[in-house]
């Protein structure tokens, strides 16, 4: 296969892709996550003199395909060096840098991510938790999350909160690091269906109070620091679901050459080979899109990295849910058993098109920020 990526990207793929064989589907996820951060991979795309690679989304994007494609896919990556590494190595303090980038490089700090509420959804200007000053400077947060990831194995939560313009009474999104041990900060577990070793949360923050120097970036700049962070998540997002569309896809494609009932295997038949090559071409045409919103956003171009980025995520989290459907549906009655591993997959491939936002949202964003059509709310 012709590959378009740099050599460098070409070796950097090669060797992850070793790392995810070595693990496979029935690893050690604390195992993982440790010999990944020990080669380098979880902060590659932080900048170097806080002991990152100095490498981008693009970087980091193929990382997580590549041990998704594995079947080892670490979740927290789409959150912790992504998004919070990402925002903090942007717009953090030197203080915060030094405090949490050496970390969240080497694996021994990771940090969750909460924006959604129970009440807001998709409606990022419906969040109603607050964040007030208090009279020794700091601040006092209140407010709801939920189906927040990891929150119980991360050192601090990134939370969007929002504070009051003085000059116009509106509120502002806002980030404070928020700790996991902070008085007033409760979680508790969602009963989810979906099985994963980073758990779902319900956070509650009861007047929870914060140091100034908990704020990230300045108290201004509002979405484009939100934004900062969103625009990677989808990016990685992408590349969770097209690790997980290969995976499924390469299990699928053994078992198509092998598995013989009439005269040649099953994979001889157009039935079954066609929707795999398909999928295939699906998957290549999402990886696509996700290289150009990661070279977008490393290039520094925010407006064209948030069209791009929105549409690699609908289009990876479309193309795992088919390559996972026929995957499952190739195996027949085998697509189902724990011994091929496919099953667990039909939950986990919704997840992309679920999260972060749903692909109606991304089509509301396409029609109305790139075709510019009226919005309908």
């Amino acid at each position: 296969m012709v590959s378009i990526e740099s050599q460098e990207h070409q070796d950097l793929r090669t060797a992850v892709a070793a790392l995810g064989r070595r693990h496979g589907s029935d690893h050690d996820r604390d195992a993982l996550w440790a010999d990944a951060a020990e080669l380098g991979y979880l902060g590659v795309n932080l900048p170097a003199e806080y002991g990152g690679g100095g490498g981008g989304l693009a970087e980091l994007s193929l990382v997580l395909e590549e041990l998704g494609a594995a079947g080892c896919p670490l979740l927290m990556m789409v959150v912790s060096p992504a998004i919070c590494g990402t925002v903090i190595a942007r717009f953090g303090t030197e203080e915060q840098k030094r405090a949490w980038l050496p970390g969240l490089a080497d694996g021994s700090r990771t940090m969750a991510f909460g924006i959604t509420e129970p009440d807001a959804g998709s409606n990022s200007h419906r969040i109603t938790t607050t964040a007030r000053r208090a009279d020794d400077g700091g601040w006092v947060l209140t407010g709801r999350k939920v189906f927040i990831s990891g929150v119980d194995i991360a050192d601090a939560t990134l939370i969007v909160g929002r504070t009051e313009d003085a000059r116009t009474g509106r509120l502002k999104p806002c980030l404070f690091i928020v700790p996991r041990d902070a008085e007033g900060f409760h979680r508790t577990p969602i009963d989810m269906e979906l099985d994963a070793y980073e758990k779902q949360f319900e956070l509650v923050l009861d007047d929870v109070r914060l140091p100034a120097d908990a704020l990230v970036g300045d108290e201004d700049a509002g979405l484009l620091q939100l934004f900062a962070g969103l625009n990677p998540e989808r990016v990685m997002t992408a590349a969770f679901a097209i690790g997980m569309g290969r995976y499924a896809l390469a299990k699928a494609v053994d078992y198509a050459r092998q598995r013989q009932v009439w005269k040649d295997p099953i994979g001889a038949h157009q039935a079954i080979a066609h929707p795999l090559a398909q999928a295939h071409i699906e998957l290549e045409l999402a990886r696509l899109m996700m290289q150009k919103a990661a070279r977008l956003y490393d290039e520094g171009d925010d407006v064209a990295a948030g069209e791009a980025a929105n549409m690699a995520k609908y289009a990876a989290g479309e193309a795992c849910v088919r390559a996972v459907d026929q995957s499952v549906h190739t195996l027949g009655g085998n697509g189902l058993t724990r011994e091929y591993g496919l099953a667990r997959l039909i939950t986990a491939a919704r997840v992309a098109r679920i999260a972060p936002v749903s692909r109606e949202m991304v089509l509301n964003y396409v029609s109305h920020q790139t075709l510019g059509l009226p919005k309908s709310y």
